[in-house]
C-alpha cells in the first residue's frame, strides 16, 4: 500500500478555514449598526472683574447626546442654587442661578449641572421646567478631559450637550463668583463608530468553534497519516535491506583476457547497452542473463526480475515470500571442491599489440572475485549451464 504524504492536503484545509472565517465576518448582519454621534463647539464668553477685559475661549470639547437635536444654542450659564450646595440639579424643585447685568430678565439661558446622582433624563427635565434653552452637564472627575455617551430619551427638543470636568468646574467658578457667564453651542464634527450586533457575535462564535473543530480532526488526521507514511517508510528500508542481501547470493564474476565461451562484440549489458570489457564484474542471474554489476544490483533493488526476461530472481533463488532472515539460510556446498569462476569465461578481441603490452593474465586464484563461498555451489552450476547454453547456440551441439 502505497501511503500518501501527510502535506498533500495542507492547502485544501487551510482554503476552507480561510473560506469560513471570511464568510462569517462578510455574512449579511456581520456589521451591527453603526453609532453616530456629533461633538460641540463650546465657546464661553465673559469680562474679568479685575482688569475690565473681555475673555473669550472656545474649544470643541463637548458631545451631545444621543436623543438631542443637533444644532447650536446659547445663553447666560445658570447653575443650581441649593442651600446644600449640590450642582447635580436631581430634586424636582431645583432652583437656578443666573448672574445678569441688570438682574435676571427674559433672555435664554443655559443649565449647567454635574453627572451623576439620577439619570440624564431627569436632569434634563427639571432644567427644561425651569424654561432653559440648553442643558450641559460635565463629566465626574475620574474621567479627566473625557466625555461620555449620554442616553435621555424623552426630553423633547432641548439641546443636551457633555464637556470634560475641567471645563465644567472653571465655568461654574466664575457662576459662583457672580461672572455672568455667555455660553455658544455649536455642532462640530460627525463621527461614525461601527460595531458588532449581539447576532452577529453568535454567528461568528458558532464560525470559529466549527472551524476549531475542523483544524482539531484534521490535526488529528495529519498526524496519523504522518505515523502511517513514517512506518511505511521504515518497513521500505528493511524491505531493500533484506533484498540486498538476498541478491548478494547471486554469482559475481571478472572478466579476463584469454576467456572463451561468448562473443564479446555480439554480448552488451542490457541495462547500460555497453559491451562487456576486461576487468568488468558481472553478476549472473539464474536465468542465465549477465549483467554489469553496477547496473543490476540496483535494479534487482526495486523490480526483483531480470530485464530481459522477467524472471523473479527472488522467487528463483527459493524465498517465495519476503525477503527476510536470509542470514540464517544455509548455503549449499560446492560440487566436488570445484570453483565455479573457473567454468565461465569469456572471449575478447585481441588487438596486434596487446600480446606486448598488456601483462600476463592472473592466476585464477588471483583473479576470482571477491564472493561469499558459502555460495560457490549454486554458481558453478549456474555457469555450467551458462556455458552449455550458449555453445550450443553457436556451434549448433553440445560442447565436446
Amino acid at each position: 500500500m502505497a501511503w500518501r504524504r501527510p502535506e498533500d492536503g495542507v492547502g485544501a484545509r487551510g482554503a476552507l478555514a480561510l473560506a469560513l472565517l471570511a464568510l462569517a465576518v462578510c455574512a449579511p448582519g456581520a456589521r451591527g449598526r453603526a453609532l453616530e454621534w456629533f461633538s460641540a463647539v463650546v465657546s464661553i464668553e465673559y469680562v474679568d472683574p479685575q482688569t475690565n477685559l473681555t475673555v473669550w475661549s472656545v474649544s470643541e470639547s463637548g458631545r451631545f447626546g444621543d436623543s438631542s437635536p443637533k444644532e447650536g444654542a446659547q445663553g447666560l450659564v445658570g447653575v443650581p442654587w441649593a442651600p446644600g450646595g449640590d450642582p447635580e440639579g436631581c430634586a424636582p424643585d431645583t432652583r437656578f442661578f443666573v448672574p445678569e447685568p441688570g438682574g435676571r430678565g427674559a433672555a435664554p439661558w443655559v443649565a449647567l449641572v454635574a453627572r451623576g446622582g439620577c439619570t440624564f433624563k431627569d436632569k434634563v427635565l427639571v432644567a427644561a421646567r425651569r424654561n432653559a434653552s440648553a442643558v450641559v452637564l460635565y463629566n465626574e472627575e475620574r474621567y479627566g478631559n473625557l466625555t461620555m455617551p449620554m442616553s435621555h430619551a424623552g426630553t423633547g427638543n432641548i439641546v443636551v450637550v457633555m464637556i470634560s470636568y475641567p471645563k465644567g468646574r472653571e465655568i461654574l467658578e466664575l457662576v459662583q463668583k457672580g461672572i455672568p457667564v455667555t455660553m455658544t453651542i455649536g455642532v462640530g464634527t460627525r463621527h461614525v463608530q461601527e460595531f458588532i450586533s449581539g447576532q452577529s457575535v453568535v454567528f461568528v462564535a458558532i464560525a470559529f468553534i466549527t472551524m476549531m473543530i475542523i483544524s482539531l480532526a484534521w490535526l488529528i488526521f495529519y498526524y496519523i497519516q504522518r505515523f502511517l507514511y513514517t512506518g511505511s517508510q521504515i518497513g521500505s528500508q528493511s524491505h531493500r535491506k533484506e533484498t540486498k542481501k538476498v541478491i548478494g547470493q547471486l554469482l559475481l564474476h571478472t572478466v579476463k583476457h584469454g576467456e572463451k565461451g561468448i562473443d564479446v562484440d555480439a554480448e552488451n549489458c542490457a541495462v547500460c547497452i555497453e559491451n562487456f570489457k576486461v576487468k568488468d564484474i558481472i553478476r549472473i542471474l539464474p536465468c542465465k542473463h549477465i549483467f554489469h554489476r553496477i547496473c543490476i544490483d540496483p535494479w534487482l533493488l526495486d523490480h526483483r526480475t531480470c530485464p530481459m526476461c522477467k524472471l523473479d530472481v527472488i522467487k528463483a533463488l527459493g524465498y517465495w515470500g519476503e525477503p527476510g532472515d536470509v542470514q540464517d539460510m544455509p548455503a549449499p556446498e560446492s560440487p566436488s571442491g570445484r570453483d565455479p569462476a573457473a567454468n565461465f569465461s569469456l572471449t575478447l578481441p585481441e588487438d596486434d599489440g596487446s600480446d606486448e603490452s598488456s601483462p600476463p593474465s592472473a592466476s585464477p586464484a588471483e583473479s576470482e572475485p571477491q564472493c561469499d563461498a558459502s555460495f560457490k555451489g549454486d554458481a558453478g552450476e549456474n555457469t555450467a549451464l551458462l556455458e552449455a547454453g550458449r555453445s550450443d547456440s553457436r556451434h549448433g551441439g553440445p560442447i565436446s
